[in-house]
């Protein structure tokens, strides 16, 4: 009878997990910093990356000495940003955020991941007008849906979303409502599990089986690239397709 990983290799294993979810969020601290200031009372982007990093336990001088070296204070990299954009098996769409100060780097990594898993590297906005920009908070099944959705409206959020399938509730937001209606539902006593400005698309492609699985490996393998800050796509994934 085989072994599972020892106490060591799983604790290797998510200190790794652990770093690349830190390093994607402090690059995003210093991009925001850098190009709307080091005030994140001033700054919604500054301080959406805050609290992300706050939530994953980063620590405060972590997150000070990365809004120094944006702003100048400290010396630091600089990174770009890139959106790139393609289709995944199945004519799933994608976009592929990265921040990087390699470029020639991380379109390679890019490219690579689309055609290993049969997907295709497009051109700017071949896929980009498919999906919109949205304020997205999650409450988990078992939430106070009639207070969520009272309180959300009455802040200006767009729509409150139940799905049957899960019990999980999602306000919906415009992006520059998002801020407004986020300190609200925290007054109200309801935080979010989750809170972001993401891109939703405005229709989703049930993928499922093989295609769907490889689909799911190239979303994964993207996530992993180091100049990957984020990955979205319009695919709905079958149960079968994370086999």
């Amino acid at each position: 009878m085989g072994r599972g990983p020892s106490i060591e290799a799983r604790k290797n294993a998510e200190d790794a997990r652990r770093g690349k979810i830190f390093t994607k969020i402090i690059r995003e601290i210093s991009v925001a910093a850098r190009s709307g200031g080091g005030d994140p009372n001033s700054n919604p982007r500054l301080r959406s990356a805050i609290d992300k990093g706050l939530s994953a336990n980063m620590t405060k001088d972590v997150i000070e000495r990365a809004v120094k070296k944006a702003t100048g204070a400290l010396e630091g990299v600089e990174y770009e940003e890139i959106r790139y954009e393609g289709y995944a098996p199945g004519g799933v769409a994608v976009i592929v955020d990265c921040l990087t100060d390699n470029k020639v780097r991380t379109v390679a990594d890019v490219r690579h991941a689309f055609g290993k898993f049969g997907g295709n590297l497009g051109t700017d906005g071949s896929v980009s007008f498919m999906f919109a920009k949205r304020g997205v908070l999650w409450f988990q099944a078992g939430s106070d849906e009639e207070k969520i959705t009272e309180v959300a409206i009455e802040a200006g959020a767009d729509d409150v979303v139940v799905y049957p399938e899960d019990g999980s509730i999602d306000v919906l937001t415009a992006p520059d409502a998002f801020e407004a209606v986020k300190a609200a539902m925290e007054a109200a006593g309801l935080s979010p599990g989750e809170a972001q400005v993401t891109l939703r698309a405005d229709n989703n492609i049930a993928v499922a089986g093989e295609t769907g699985q490889q689909v799911v490996k190239l979303l994964n393998w993207l996530e992993d690239i180091d100049d990957v800050q984020n990955v979205y796509s319009n695919a709905d994934l079958a149960e079968d397709a994370y086999v």
